[in-house]
């Protein structure tokens, strides 16, 4: 239960007897669970760095738990701070990404350059993408910001998916939160990780993308528009962007296989990731269906979510709703 939390199972099941009976000692912990001497000192010393032990007042060579409300707000308040911090990171990131992008998303139709190569249409960004996965070695990156996937799509990729990683080739996919209420691309998903490769899920993504052994990416000319066609970059300097920018997005997304955190009990106010998402991208002024495109919803979806956070903020317009939400800190001005 506290895996979300960061705590393992052993140092959970150290915390479970201490609350039952605080004056344990190693000794009888070690007797109680079957487990090593060293083995519950390792569990002391990871409760303590979460803040559920603090040493005995009255024996500081002795350690007491800390009640799971105290404890666990603690835990909760110190990973939303490192949250924040690291999606500022990754906003900067995109930021950076974008600024790099924008001098070449404005080239002509059939300029070459040495370090882009431009596709125009989707028939051309498949037959590159085509073209380019046998040769892979070791990695590919890949953001997939469209939501549930269609069933010819995962039809079409499955064989390709299966011939990279039977060549030992790393695969990690992100997707949207929404996914997880599709089955069939759920079930895809975790196909991939019993194969060997990696799924987790994020509330939004800035833009589709591909990197191929951090040294070839492919990104849409037009982030809301696949249509328009897509840009191969060859650029170290564009690529480390690129895979700074997947890094630090895979470092906030959520293992499919882990259930997503739900509020803690006494904060049923507080948003979710995906609907502090929701409330950054209406802050930004954007449409209902571009918000809803986004976050891989249907636009009534998006609709009945944002009036949901109206009713809890006590808002009788989204414009008050973004006012309260930043005064109570759920959203940041960018």
């Amino acid at each position: 239960m506290l895996h979300v939390f960061g705590i393992s199972e052993r140092a959970e099941a150290v915390y479970r007897v201490m609350l039952s009976d605080p004056s344990l000692g190693v000794g009888d912990l070690a007797k109680r669970l079957a487990i090593e001497h060293d083995e519950v000192r390792s569990a002391f010393d990871e409760l303590a760095r979460a803040a559920l032990l603090r040493p005995s007042l009255k024996t500081p060579d002795q350690w007491r738990p800390v009640s799971p409300e105290a404890g666990l707000e603690a835990v909760l308040s110190r990973q939303q701070a490192e949250l924040v911090q690291q999606q500022n990171r990754i906003e900067e990131a995109r930021a950076a990404a974008a600024a790099l992008m924008a001098e070449y998303t404005k080239l002509r139709p059939g300029w070459q350059y040495a370090e882009v190569e431009q596709l125009v249409g989707v028939a051309a960004v498949r037959e590159r993408i085509e073209e380019l996965t046998p040769k892979v070695h070791t990695e590919v990156l890949h953001f997939a910001p469209d939501g549930a996937q269609y069933p010819d799509t995962l039809d079409a990729r499955s064989p390709v998916d299966r011939q990279l990683l039977e060549r030992g080739v790393r695969m990690r996919n992100v997707y949207l939160d929404s996914i997880r209420n599709d089955a069939r691309t759920v079930a895809y998903a975790r196909w991939l990780t019993e194969l060997g490769g990696e799924c987790r899920t994020v509330p939004a993504l800035p833009m589709r993308l591909i990197v191929f052994d951090r040294e070839l990416g492919i990104v849409p000319i037009d982030p809301e528009d696949s249509s328009a066609g897509a840009v191969l970059i060859q650029g170290p300097g564009l690529i480390a962007a690129l895979t700074s920018l997947f890094d630090l997005v895979w470092a906030t997304a959520s293992p499919l296989g882990e259930a997503r955190r739900h509020r803690a009990k006494g904060r049923e106010d507080t948003p979710t990731a995906q609907e502090r998402e929701l409330l950054r991208l209406l802050f930004q002024g954007l449409t209902d269906e571009l918000v809803a495109r986004r976050l891989g919803v249907s636009v009534r979806t998006m609709r009945r979510v944002a009036a949901d956070l109206m009713e809890r903020l006590g808002a009788r317009s989204r414009f008050q709703a973004g006012a309260l939400a930043m005064a109570r800190g759920w959203v940041e001005p960018d």
